[in-house]
């Protein structure tokens, strides 16, 4: 019997690229429901041609009565401080759920708080969620009720930097991280930051200091290294759809050929399917990953300044969103974590 799925606020960018992977997955999983407080009676293909002959489903106004009869995993593509209303009436049906927002990203009550100016109102199961990076907690994963799929700009930086702070080779007061995204990241609603005259031909940063993504990034990276880190997040909006590229520096504490950390990259992810180490030499572009799962990795050792500078590429719909759901799912459901995402880049 195929594992029943239902997205809930299933319209923007991120629900209908999981819709688009979900009806080419070869094993055992059935789109069963999607909600749309927009479009609620509309056809989906309606509303997301591309879909059109692969989903005959028709968006529908979400109704908690009639989840556990109809689904078995519930995935929230609903906005931050909504999804913390839903989940323990979902949970307490039984129901196992993928949540695409941040707020069980973050493991202190306090710090969500701060960041996401709100009081968090299901603080107990924000201390037992799993964070949904598979590379990091695969095992945790597969038994997981709720999974908190990681933010975009934080899957780039902590496969990026993770190596690097495991094993103490820079110096972690220094970290800063550049990252620049497509307009996609932004969310399908209109603004005036993703209005088309202000972002063609146009860069600009954002979210400057306080970008929410900062905390779940440091988090992340204090259980890797195991000692307290600060970093300068700095992101940007660049002109093109999807796609993010980040560029990390920090300073060595002790001197490293770029060969020599490449091969410490190599040995980190040699077991890891969709992060790929670049040659030296060879740096990550955002089209290399263009529609993909996969997460590319270069780095450069700068001798005259001892810095070591990283960068990693995903797409921000697929392997910072969608495509990290189908990942999470499989592991969740016994399958292949490859299943349905071994597929390339588009390029051009």
């Amino acid at each position: 019997m195929p594992t029943r799925i239902g997205i809930v606020g299933a319209s923007g960018y991120t629900s209908s690229e999981l819709m688009r992977l979900l009806v080419q997955h070869p094993s055992g999983f059935e789109l069963a429901l999607v909600t749309s407080e927009t479009y609620s009676g509309y056809r989906v293909d309606q509303i997301l041609p591309n879909l059109k002959g692969f989903v005959d489903l028709s968006f529908e106004t979400l109704d908690m009565n009639r989840l556990k009869g109809e689904v078995d995993v519930v995935v929230l593509g609903v906005p931050h401080k909504v999804s913390m209303s839903l989940v323990p009436e979902i949970s307490n049906q039984g129901l196992r759920i993928v949540d695409f927002s941040a707020d069980y990203r973050l493991r202190e009550e306090e710090v969500y708080n701060k960041w996401y100016r709100t009081n968090h109102t299901d603080t107990f199961r924000l201390s037992h969620s799993v964070y949904g990076l598979p590379e990091r907690y695969r095992e945790l994963i597969r038994s997981a009720q709720l999974v908190a799929n990681p933010g975009c700009y934080p899957t780039g930086s902590i496969l990026a930097l993770a190596p690097l702070v495991k094993e103490h080779i820079v110096d972690t007061t220094t970290i800063i991280i550049d990252s620049k995204s497509g307009i996609s990241g932004a969310g399908s609603k209109p603004k005036d930051i993703t209005h088309y005259s202000n972002r063609e031909s146009n860069t600009v940063t954002y979210g400057l200091p306080t970008h929410r993504h900062t905390p779940e990034i440091e988090q992340e990276l204090r259980v890797i290294s195991g000692a307290d880190i600060v970093v300068t997040f700095a992101p940007h909006l660049v002109p093109m759809t999807r796609g993010i590229l980040t560029t990390a520096y920090a300073k060595l504490t002790s001197p490293i050929t770029t060969a020599s950390l490449i091969d410490r990259y190599r040995q980190t992810y040699q077991d890891e399917p969709f992060v790929r180490v670049l040659n030296e030499g060879e740096y990550p572009q955002t089209k290399s990953v263009l529609g993909s799962n996969f997460c590319h990795i270069g780095l450069v050792v700068d001798p005259r300044t001892q810095r070591v500078v990283v960068m990693s590429a995903i797409d921000n719909i697929m392997k910072g969103a969608a495509g990290a759901v189908v990942q999470n799912l499989n592991l969740m459901y016994g399958l292949n974590e490859k299943t349905g995402l071994m597929y390339p880049g588009m390029m051009p």
